[in-house]
């Protein structure tokens, strides 16, 4: 793609989700998102081939729906209490449309079905903006509106802990297996958003780190299936030392990363008088954890076929900056013990 194209739909990309972060006003925040989603269209659909314009298109329909779901609600919102304010969201209706509607966007159960299918569908770069980046805005919005009853967002991250758990688990492509992960994640930062928006910034920020550093290994290695990490050992054995470590931390392990948002949610829960919703989101939890061992044992406790049809891929030194892997793998593994600091920080 040319430079400066790249460089005017990244500004595009940027410049929507801004506008949704620090706008009041709901046509605003309407228009920051459809920004977004028009920028990032062509870098979707950047490599000419079938399946990528496929998942373009999947991925386009999904967010107009989503999109006019949100703006009629706003409209509704509007016209029953003369209210534009995202915060003055006073009717349930309207705004439980709105919750449904964000839900849609991000990919949360049950309304997921796109994201598994269109991260497939695209290449590892692609999946990492969307994976990360694309959740940003909807999550502002999300953070600033009172939802009516507590039920419904508890009921949408329970179902998608669980989906993303056991829909994760008979997966041979990495870009599924991540998209599973995601709606998990996604799961964990609902199921305390009402109780404390601190701790769903915490975690979302925490999962972009982690999720930025296991795309980074992957497009190093230039894996996109179980099978073909069994061959990371002998490209690149240094980061095949350094990926179960991220998988772990994605999984909650202590003492990884990862761990921490998982503790202080189950924590806050169950100050909340939630603990059947924490026990299940913990037993749920161990539905994830399955797959990335078993992405941990395909890459380190297997070789790959050694047959004479097998051909083995070309080894060229990769040309991609190591220092974003570096940074983002380092801060997954290592900062549980900052806990107490970001715990401070947090609650400023």
């Amino acid at each position: 793609m040319n430079p400066y194209i790249l460089m005017t739909l990244a500004f595009g990309l940027g410049l929507g989700t801004l506008i949704t972060l620090t706008s009041s006003h709901w046509l605003l925040a309407w228009m920051g998102l459809e920004m977004n989603t028009l920028a990032i269209i062509p870098l979707l659909a950047q490599h000419h081939h079938p399946r990528a314009t496929e998942a373009t298109t999947k991925y386009f329909l999904t967010q107009a729906t989503a999109a006019a779901m949100l703006l009629f609600a706003s409209t509704t919102n509007a016209w029953l209490s003369g209210q534009w304010e995202i915060q003055q969201m006073t009717h349930p209706i309207p705004t439980t449309i709105i919750t449904l509607a964000l839900a849609l966007k991000i990919g949360l159960a049950p309304l997921h079905a796109w994201l598994p299918e269109v991260l497939q569908g695209l290449d590892l770069t692609a999946g990492l903006i969307l994976s990360t980046w694309q959740k940003i805005a909807p999550f502002a919005l999300l953070l600033q509106i009172n939802v009516p009853t507590p039920l419904l967002l508890i009921s949408l991250s329970l179902l998608s802990i669980l989906v993303g758990g056991w829909g994760g688990l008979n997966q041979n492509q990495l870009r599924k297996i991540l998209a599973y992960s995601s709606i998990a994640h996604l799961g964990w930062m609902v199921l305390v958003l009402q109780f404390s928006p601190s701790m769903t910034l915490l975690t979302l920020s925490l999962y972009i780190i982690m999720t930025s550093s296991l795309f980074l290994s992957f497009k190093t290695n230039k894996t996109t299936t179980i099978n073909a990490l069994a061959t990371s050992w002998a490209k690149t054995p240094t980061l095949t030392l350094l990926i179960p470590p991220i998988l772990l931390s994605l999984g909650g392990l202590p003492p990884l990363t990862g761990f921490m948002p998982k503790w202080l949610i189950l924590q806050e829960l169950t100050k909340q008088d939630l603990a059947l919703a924490a026990t299940v989101a913990a037993l749920s939890a161990l539905l994830s954890l399955y797959f990335y061992l078993r992405l941990c044992y395909a890459m380190t406790l297997t070789m790959s076929p050694n047959t004479i049809i097998n051909t083995m891929p070309w080894r060229l030194p990769s040309t991609q900056p190591s220092l974003p892997l570096s940074i983002t793998a380092s801060l997954t593994i290592c900062l549980l013990p900052l806990t107490p600091s970001i715990l401070t920080m947090t609650t400023l």
